[in-house]
């Protein structure tokens, strides 16, 4: 559809869009136009491994790992153009990979489910709640 945009993971919900993500040079978040087979940089830069677009259409959620922790932010964006700056959303308290051999972790819309896998750890189990 479109040359060197990535992999798409989301679709908007009025199928506009969708959702992509690079790495290497074109690392960052991508907005491709399925009417207009373009592609638009929304997040530069963004090394994460996934992208779960939020219900409403009006925003996006992605991971970016740290040394003990996992941040997903929230970015908004309208007619698949990123507007603001990107949010924390949530901050995990413990690390995971993005990748192992594939996708190595997913969370839901609403940030009530996260799951991922460690290979080679240990299994833990972590209780999540908004106050």
């Amino acid at each position: 559809m479109v040359e060197d945009c990535g992999l798409a993971f989301d679709v908007s919900p009025d199928g506009k869009y969708l959702l992509s993500w690079n790495s290497g040079e074109k690392k960052g978040i991508y907005s491709v136009s399925v009417a207009e087979r373009t592609c638009t940089l929304v997040v530069p830069g963004a090394a994460t491994f996934g992208i779960n677009g939020e219900r409403d259409g009006k925003s996006f959620l992605y991971a970016i790992p740290g040394r003990k922790d996992v941040t997903i932010y929230r970015q908004t964006w309208e007619n698949g153009k990123a507007t603001g700056q990107p949010t924390v959303a949530m901050t995990l308290p413990f690390a995971f990979p993005l990748t192992s051999g594939g996708n190595a972790y997913d969370f839901s819309r609403d940030l009530t489910t996260v799951v991922y896998a460690r290979p080679g750890g240990h299994a833990d189990l972590y209780l999540l709640s908004k106050k």
